[in-house]
This record gives C-alpha cells, sequence and structure tokens, in this order.
C-alpha cells in the first residue's frame, strides 16, 4: 500500500466506520434477539414494546448505509409477523 497522506487519511476513516457499523449491528442483533426471546415465552406486550425499538434501531441502520433498507424492511415484517401471531395465540 502506497504511503500517501490521503491513503493514511483514508485508511483511518475506514476503520472509524467499520466500528461504527459493528456497534450498530451487534446492537440491532443483540434487539433482535431479546424480540425473539419475549415471543418464545408468549408475553405480547413486552415483545410489541421491544418490536417498537428495533423497527427504530432497524430504521437507523437503513439510513447510515449499514444495513440495506430492503434487508431492513424485511426483518422488521417477520419479526411484526412473528409478534402478531403470539397475540392471535393468547
Amino acid at each position: 500500500m502506497a504511503v500517501h497522506k490521503s491513503v493514511i487519511k483514508r485508511h483511518r476513516q475506514s476503520l472509524k466506520r467499520r466500528a461504527r457499523n459493528q456497534e450498530i449491528k451487534s446492537r440491532v442483533k443483540t434487539l433482535i434477539k431479546k424480540v425473539r426471546q419475549s415471543i418464545d415465552k408468549k408475553d405480547y406486550t413486552t415483545a410489541l414494546t421491544q418490536l417498537r425499538v428495533v423497527n427504530k434501531a432497524l430504521d437507523g441502520a437503513a439510513n447510515k448505509g449499514v444495513l440495506k433498507h430492503n434487508t431492513a424492511s424485511r426483518r422488521m415484517s417477520r419479526l411484526a409477523r412473528a409478534v402478531n401471531l403470539v397475540s392471535q395465540a393468547n
């Protein structure tokens, strides 16, 4: 790799972006796991409140370019469907 000021700066920026993206992805995955756990426990009210938090996090990740918009929408849709199935079971 050439040692130019611009290359060094670009590398530094890529490391920062990579760290930010990993942090956001990890947070989203953790939130999704919490919703899935609530669904497994058949706890509709908790799952619904957590679903709202996940939707916001997924929207933010998609807007920042961490996730593609279709990926975020697909995950939101599948989680919402799963939560709705819990409400119908009760």
